[in-house]
């Protein structure tokens, strides 16, 4: 009695190389709504919020959205404050207070702000507000009002502590707030998580430039170094070319004791052995 075949007798028929389709063609063929949310992880994340320019065309290309983002945290990590804060803000200003009535809100900077200084990069005394907290307990309730008050401008917070469930709260609030707000932390706050979906290394570079690191940031990750020229508009025209191209600063390098005595000191180093 002959049975039915059921199953494929023989060896099995080669596969063949896998089919390669673009990204492109996967989208197309997605329903519009569909294909509009589509994000590939080669892409910078998409930014519902409006964002304020940097000033530096190349900043912008590699930020969300073009430029600072509101409505979320955006966090400066510097290696020693009070050195590259303006330097990296400055030219934002035009564009930060462009709205009348618009205001930049100083929360314990390390320094006392330099009002004539200040007010050539277009931060006059009227539209500055500095805020002088002690503790760090008070810093963070005072941030917490200034960003939940909604204000208009920019608000730029200096916390060396915070921790992350503090960081989270802020930038909770911050979703709410149409200005951009920076915090300002040391650069070792890398080793901790943070809520703030833009963190931002800022250090100074060669000559006047300033070297920046998108560390953290919606979309592909960015691993390359953006050097920035930050000479102030006020010293363009009177820092004579050779002053222009100033060397990296870099801390001195501290020479280890050795039990015998350094090799430029000691005088036995001095000594040539015939061979």
């Amino acid at each position: 009695m002959s049975t039915l075949a059921l199953w494929q007798e023989g060896p099995e028929p080669s596969p063949g190389p896998p089919a390669v389709v673009a990204p492109e063609e996967l989208t197309r063929a997605l329903p519009v709504h569909v294909a509009e949310a589509v994000w590939r992880g080669t892409e910078l994340g998409k930014v519902d919020s409006r964002v304020v320019s940097s000033g530096f065309p190349v900043l912008d290309a590699e930020l969300p959205g073009g430029g600072w983002p509101t409505r979320s945290l955006t966090e400066l990590l510097l290696p020693q404050s009070a050195i590259c804060e303006w330097r990296l803000l400055g030219p934002a200003v035009p564009s930060l207070l462009a709205e009348e009535g618009s205001t930049v809100y100083l929360v314990s900077p390390p320094k006392q702000p330099n009002a004539p200084g200040l007010a050539q990069l277009g931060v006059t005394p009227d539209r500055l507000v500095w805020i002088e907290v002690k503790g760090p307990a008070d810093r963070l309730w005072v941030a917490e009002q200034l960003i939940k008050s909604d204000p208009c401008g920019a608000v730029l917070v200096w916390l060396p502590q915070a921790r992350p469930e503090q960081l989270r709260r802020l930038q909770v609030h911050a979703q709410s707030c149409d200005a951009p707000v920076f915090i300002v932390r040391p650069e070792t706050a890398l080793r901790d998580t943070s809520a703030a979906p833009l963190r931002v290394s800022v250090a100074l570079g060669a000559g006047w430039n300033i070297d920046v690191r998108i560390r953290k940031r919606r979309g592909a990750t960015f691993d390359g170094v953006l050097e920035l020229p930050a000479m102030p508009s006020n010293l363009d025209i009177v820092i004579p070319p050779r002053l222009r191209t100033l060397p990296v600063p870099r801390p001195a390098r501290e020479e280890v004791p050795h039990a015998l005595g350094s090799l430029a000191t000691n005088p036995a180093s001095k000594l040539r052995v015939p061979h």
